[in-house]
Formats: structure tokens, C-alpha cells, sequence
């Protein structure tokens, strides 16, 4: 409907285009007029531009940067001899690529970085080249990786973003964003590549840590509020603000054997009721400026080749208006990998008659429009389209005003206040999995502190990340701590991997020989201390996006890689108290550990400030209040398991217990709480009423803290199987203790409605199970009936 609505717009009244562009003749064309519709600016320009002009603009600038640039500095001479009809994006232009000592790593973090002012000169020297020495002067849309950070030296790095998500807090992930967009804003970039609202069942999958978790509700939720705090209220970008890129659409989070990019054997009423509506909830709630596929394929049609996908479901049924953008490389693998294309010609008509509207990050197929046009391969009209979405989100965005960086952009970023969240972020997402009461420590109770990991003196960021101006980590975290108080020493334990370069394509486990020496000092550390604080977990190169057959980042198995169970079972031989410290992007399924460890808190990448919140929640300045986003497998023969499983699923095996290792939503505190029994507004609504479900939680025990209340549905008998349960609210609450509150959620048919046996999407009466609780497993009912 939208997309009939722009070609509405842009085929708009002729007399009341000619009436508007008579009146600014005289002065611009219509298309620089800031006080004109969008629409009738995107028609006008349109009309001005050549089929080169248009093509351009729907491809993107990466290695390609070497065509334009005298090592790092921009080129006019150059740009305009190699794109004598311009360009219409650039590439991560705080990165190297395409200077003569830039780096050749396609993906990750693998190219060497620019400055933060060679990145603001770079960029106002492309637009001032693009707006004086063009032909139409129509802006240069950059676009940059903020996944958990703007992925730029100097930027701020916060909790990965399954941890933000572990905080179960929309505010928080807000202010994040918001945080985040300032500073790639201020830099002069009006795109992120963010948020990943894939729901993640694979823990073998590399890229679990990208996103929000198993659960559609949460990621949904999420996902909205980090579109909110990227950018703003509303269609047009306000100040401080760039437009999101909701990804990966989808499937994405469960591949074929957990590998990346793999098919994902995903029915249509799967699609449906589980992987599209986080997507749905952000299209149809927020402003998102643009979507980009995944790479993978269902049934048979991969991502960027499904129209049904893109065109039918994204713009037909939820009638998002923004642009569609290719995940890097998507578009040739069409040829190279899926097989659907025999050439990049063909792969770039595939994907452009799909809904594809911009290849990124190069453009190779997309180049090859412009002749396929002229050779009746490609019609205009599609091209018309696409560079159309492509310039209403340049419009929408401001460039054509102001498309330069902000002059304060040093001030704006990695400042004072973005340290202070990425700090509450930390402490926000850290989870308290198991506690035997020897937390919170006592400082000064243990004189002698034993730091001990191959986590423990490296402040882990995980994938997307870049160089912060400052990161600690847990070692300087707890000195700084007990500074005066305590003595603290380090031992490193083990090694994970030989190197701790994050973009090398090669993972090599390190020498088992030379960890078990470094485990035989470990232990005598241990000896003679008081308590052991071990760090343990992945690294960057253990855990990552496996974009390439030499540059794997998937894995078969969950548990701790090398000599890290040997660590920990030798530590706790000593008799001495082992707190352990998961610092990881996958979930922690690590059996041995969490039986025999007196304490686990899972830390996930805990951003920049990670070492300082840990220390303040190990020493119980901070109440740790978080959640589990994900079901924790006790190993990889449970996969997928995800709580809101259907009714038939996990009958048990032979051998091994079927329960998880920790449920979804799960997490403890230093205090403790009561939830009481849910209450409705009214036993019995009908199929398009709403009903109100409260519930009082109070602290019950002697520490200030943080509790989730979880509410979960069950649809007790429907025309199709129904999950045993499903989460459709949640409310972070602190209290004081002794302190109570009523908390109060509206459920309607959004929460009730299912796809029925013809695929149609409706409220069935029924009697249906209300559930809240503190996690997906400790739950109260009562029943409401819906006629």
C-alpha cells in the first residue's frame, strides 16, 4: 500500500508540479526547496537525472574507495573521472579500505581504522565534492557498523547486544542508541547497520551474540526501542540522529548444522508466528529507514532473491515505505553461492525485481543496470523505483541541507556521559546464574584476591567493535577496587587462542603444552589466596560471524574451548572459593562449571566499562538484575531448544537430561522477591477485546534490587499447535526493600491472535493460561476465557 502510495506521489497531479516548480523557478529547483514534499522533491529530481545518474545512486563505494581517493585523501579529480554521474553511498568511511596500505579483510573489524578527523575530512570533502561538482549535487549517503557502538576509533563500546537485551529494559536500550547515533551522527554519517532482530536458536551460530535472543516478544521489543534511540520519533531524522537498518530479514538465527548463512528449513506459519514479528512490530511501530535481507534461503528462494519477502509481506502487508538494502556480497552470491543466477548480471535482476533497492557494499551487480536497460534486460521503471526509496531516504535524512559532520563532533563522542551509560549498561545486562552466598564479597574481607583467566586482563568487546578511548577489564576493575583494601594478583591460567587478532581468518587454539604450565602457576596462586575470581569464556576468534570458507566463526560444540575446564577443575581441587566470571558472546553451556563453581555470573561482552561493572557487582555496590535472553543448552544435542517449544517436543533422551542448563528469562539477585498471583480485569473478553493482567512484587528480602516480571500466555486447545507458552510482557522494577508494586499489563489480540489452518491470521476463542513469573519457568496462573 505504501509503495503504491510513493508511486502515487511521484507520479503525483502534473498541474500541481508545474504550479509549485513555477513559483520556485526563478530561484532552485524544486527538489532543493526544504519546504516541499518529500514526494514531489523525489518526482522532480527524478526527472532531471540520466539512467547513469539513477544507477548511481543505487550502488555503493567500499574497495571501490581506491577509485576516488590519492592513498587516504578523497579525490575530486578522481571521483569525477570515475563517476562522471556520481555515486550514491560510501562504505564504512571510518575504515582504510581502498587506500594503498588499507587492509583486504571483507568483513568484521578486519580493516585498519582512520582517524576520527581524517574521517570527518574524508566525508566533507566527499560532500562538498558531490554538491559543487556534480550535476545535480545530490549528497553521498554514508553508512557505518553500530551494532553495540559506532564501530570507529574513539567511539563509545557498549554491553554486546545480547546483553543489552538480557537487561529486559526498553529505556535502557534507548539511551544506548540514542548515545550510539550522536556519535555516528556527529561524524557525519546518517545510517547504521542496526539493530539485528533475528531470533537466535543455534548457539553454534557465530553471530548469537548480535542479536536479542529466542524470544519474538523480546526481540520485538527491543528492536523497537533501539530504532527509537537511533532515530527519533517520527518519518525525518531530528538532530543527533541517523536512520537504523533492521536486519537480517530472515531466518537468519537458524541455520541449516548452526553454520552461517546456511539454508534455514522454516515453514511459512514458522516465518509467521515466530522470525517475522520482531520485524513486523518495528515496520509497523516506528519510522525505520531501511531493511536488509539475510543472506540465508527458505525454501529454496534465498533472501534477497524473495519477493514474497521483500515486496509482498514487507511493503504489501506492512507497508514499510523505507529503503531495502543488500547485505555485503548478498547480491553476487546469488551466482557464486545459491546458484540462482548464472552471472552478475543476472544476480542484479534477481535481486532488483525481488525489492532489493541498493547493493551494497560495492555495487558489482548493480553496475551492470545501466546496459541491461538499454538492452531491454531491465525495465527503467524498476530502476525508477529503487532510486527512488533510495533518494526519499536521502530527503527524509536532511542531506540535502546539511550533509556535512558536526563541527563539535570530537566533544560529541566517547565523552563523560557516554562512559556513565556504557557503565549502567554493564550493570544493567550482567546475569547472576548461580550464587551459594558468597556473593556479594566483602572488600577487604579477603586480603588476598587471586584474578585468574584467560578473560581476566583483556577487556573483550566482541565482534563489531572497534577501539574505545578507554576499556577495563576485570583485572584493572577489581584493583581499582580494592585499591588500600586488598591484595590482588593475576595469573593467566590459560591461553584461548595463539592470537588475539580479531580479523584473522585462521583460529588456532593455543598450545596445550605451555596452558598446562600456566595452569600449574595458576594454582599455586591459588593456594595462597583467599578467594579465585576466574574469567573465563570466548574470545573474538572462538565466537564470530563466519563470513567466509577461510574465515569460520560457527562451531560444533558449546562447551569451553582448550584447557579452560581444566583451569576451572583445577582451581576448585585447591578447596578455595572459585567465582567465575563468563565473559563470552554465546550462551555459557558450560556443565562443569556450573555445577562446581561457588558463584557464576554470565558478564557477556560487557562494552568498554565491563571490568569496573563487574567489580562493583562482585563486591556488591551493584545489585545484578538481569536476565537470560536466551534457554542455555546443556550440550549441542539439545539444539534448538527454546522455551516455547510446541507440546510435543523434548519427550527426553536415554541418557541425558532434557531439562537446560538455565531457562529462558532466568537470572537471580542478592535480595529476593515475591510475585503474586496474576489478576484479571475480567474473567472473559471477546475476540477483539482486551483484558488487563496486574500482579504485586515485593522484595522480601534486605538489599535494594531489580526483578523482571515475566508474562507468558498458553492458548489451551486452538485449530493448530500452540507453543506451551510464550512471553507477551515484561516490566523491569526496582525496589527497596520491604517495598512493594502493582504491575500492569494490556493484552489484546496482537497477544492472542494466531495463524489459523488457512494461513489466516485471527483471535479463536478459547481458554487460555496467563501467566507471570520471575522467569519462563517459575510461573502462576489463572485462566481467561475468550468468546
Amino acid at each position: 500500500m505504501i509503495r503504491r502510495q510513493l508511486l502515487g506521489g511521484l507520479l503525483a497531479s502534473s498541474a500541481m508540479l508545474a504550479a509549485t516548480r513555477a513559483g520556485a523557478a526563478a530561484t532552485k529547483p524544486l527538489y532543493k526547496d526544504a519546504a516541499a514534499p518529500v514526494d514531489l522533491r523525489v518526482r522532480d529530481l527524478l526527472s532531471r537525472m540520466t539512467l547513469e545518474e539513477k544507477v548511481g545512486q543505487i550502488i555503493a563505494l567500499w574497495a571501490t574507495k581506491a577509485q576516488v581517493m590519492d592513498d587516504l585523501t578523497f579525490s575530486p579529480k578522481k571521483a569525477s573521472a570515475a563517476y562522471p554521474a556520481s555515486f550514491g553511498q560510501i562504505t564504512r568511511p571510518s575504515d582504510r579500505r581502498g587506500a594503498l596500505n588499507g587492509s583486504t579483510q571483507a568483513g568484521g573489524v578486519g580493516a585498519r581504522w582512520r582517524t576520527p578527523a581524517d574521517t570527518v575530512r574524508f566525508i566533507n570533502a566527499v560532500q562538498t565534492w558531490a554538491r559543487n561538482e556534480t550535476r545535480l549535487g545530490i549528497p553521498v549517503l554514508f553508512h557505518e557498523e553500530a551494532l553495540h557502538g559506532y564501530m570507529a576509533t574513539g567511539a563509545t563500546m557498549f554491553p554486546m547486544a545480547i546483553g543489552l537485551a538480557g537487561s529486559f529494559d526498553r529505556d535502557l536500550m534507548r539511551e544506548v542508541q540514542s548515545v550510539i547515533a550522536r556519535e555516528v551522527r556527529a561524524r557525519g554519517v546518517h545510517l547504521a547497520l542496526s539493530p539485528v532482530v533475528d531470533i537466535a536458536r543455534d548457539p553454534r551460530w557465530g553471530r548469537i551474540e548480535e542479536t536479542y535472543g529466542e524470544d519474538p516478544y523480546l526481540c520485538g521489543e527491543m528492536g523497537v526501542a533501539a530504532v527509537l534511540g537511533l532515530q527519533g520519533e517520527g518519518r525525518e531524522l531530528p538532530p543527533g540522529k541517523v536512520f537504523a537498518t533492521l536486519k537480517h530479514m530472515t531466518g537468519h538465527g537458524q541455520p541449516q548444522s548452526g553454520d552461517n548463512i546456511a539454508p534455514a528449513p522454516i515453514s511459512q506459519r514458522e516465518l509467521r508466528e515466530n522470525f517475522l514479528p520482531p520485524f513486523r512490530a518495528v515496520v509497523k511501530r516506528t519510522g525505520i529507514g531501511a531493511v536488509m535481507p539475510s543472506y540465508n534461503e527458505i525454501d529454496g528462494v534465498p533472501s534477497h532473491q524473495n519477493r514474497w519477502l521483500l515486496t509482498d509481506v514487507l511493503r504489501g502487508e506492512w507497508d514499510f515505505d523505507g529503503a531495502v538494502i543488500s547485505d555485503y556480497g548478498a547480491v553476487p552470491e546469488l551466482d557464486t553461492i545459491h546458484h540462482v543466477a548464472g552471472d552478475l548480471e543476472a544476480a542484479a535482476r534477481h535481486a532488483l525485481a525481488a525489492g532489493v533497492d541498493c547493493e551494497l557494499p560495492d555495487g558489482l551487480a548493480f553496475r551492470t543496470l545501466v546496459s541491461q536497460v538499454r538492452e531491454g534486460k531491465v525495465s527503467q521503471a524498476a530502476v525508477d523505483t529503487a532510486c527512488a526509496h533510495m533518494l526519499t531516504l536521502k530527503f527524509r535524512a536532511g542531506l540535502f541541507e546539511n550533509p556535512f559532520a558536526a563541527p563539535d563532533f570530537d566533544r560529541l563522542t566517547g565523552n563523560a556521559e557516554a562512559r556513565a551509560l556504557a557503565l549502567k549498561a554493564a550493570h544493567r545486562s550482567i546475569v547472576l546464574l548461580k550464587n551459594d552466598g558468597i556473593l556479594p564479597l566483602t572488600a577487604g574481607a579477603h586480603k588476598r584476591v587471586a584474578v585468574i583467566g584467560p578473560n581476566a586482563a583483556v577487556a573483550r568487546l566482541g565482534g563489531y567493535s572497534s577501539v574505545p578511548r578507554q576499556a577495563v577489564s576485570l583485572l584493572e576493575g577489581v584493583k581499582a577496587h580494592l585499591a588500600g583494601k586488598a591484595q590482588v594478583e593475576f595469573a593467566q591460567g590459560v591461553f584461548i587462542t595463539q592470537s588475539e587478532d580479531r580479523s584473522s581468518d585462521e583460529v588456532l587454539l593455543a598450545n596445550p603444552a605451555r596452558n598446562r604450565q600456566l595452569i600449574e602457576e595458576a594454582v599455586a596462586l591459588a593456594q595462597k589466596s583467599d578467594v579465585i575470581l576466574l574469567a573465563i569464556g570466548d574470545t573474538e576468534q572462538t565466537s564470530r560471524e563466519g563470513f567466509a570458507k577461510n574465515h569460520l566463526g560457527d562451531r560444533t560444540s558449546l562447551d569451553l574451548v582448550g584447557e579452560q575446564n581444566e583451569l576451572f577443575a583445577a582451581l576448585k581441587a585447591t578447596g578455595k572459593p572459585v567465582v567465575v566470571c563468563a565473559i563470552n558472546g554465546r550462551p555459557p553451556s558450560y556443565p562443569a562449571v556450573a555445577e562446581g563453581a561457588n558463584a557464576l555470573l554470565e558478564c557477556w561482552y560487557p562494552g568498554q566499562e565491563g571490568g569496573t561493572a563487574m567489580a562493583d557487582i562482585l563486591f556488591g555496590a551493584v545489585n545484578p538484575g538481569a536476565k537470560l535472553p536466551v534457554t542455555v543448552a546443556r550440550n549441542a544435542g539439545q539444539i534448538p531448544i527454546f522455551y516455547n517449544r510446541k507440546p510435543s517436543a523434548r519427550r527426553g533422551y536415554v541418557f541425558e537430561d532434557i531439562s537446560p542448563l538455565f531457562p529462558f528469562g532466568f537470572g537471580l539477585s542478592y535480595t529476593s522477591f515475591e510475585i503474586g498471583q496474576p489478576r484479571l480485569s475480567a474473567p472473559q473478553i471477546g475476540t477483539a477485546g482486551q483484558v488487563v493482567v496486574s500482579t504485586t512484587v515485593r522484595n522480601t528480602g534486605t538489599r535494594a534490587g531489580d526483578e523482571v516480571v515475566q508474562l507468558y500466555i498458553h492458548d489451551q486447545v486452538a485449530s493448530v499447535t500452540r507453543p506451551i507458552k510464550e512471553l507477551k510482557g515484561f516490566e523491569r522494577v526496582t525496589l527497596a526493600p520491604g517495598e512493594s508494586r502493582e504491575v500492569r499489563f494490556t493484552l489484546g489480540p496482537d497477544a492472542f491472535s494466531l495463524w489459523d489452518l488457512n494461513m489466516v491470521e485471527r483471535v479463536e476463542p478459547g481458554r487460555f493460561d496467563i501467566m507471570v513469573g520471575p522467569d519462563s519457568e517459575t510461573l502462576q496462573s489463572v485462566t481467561l476465557d475468550i468468546v
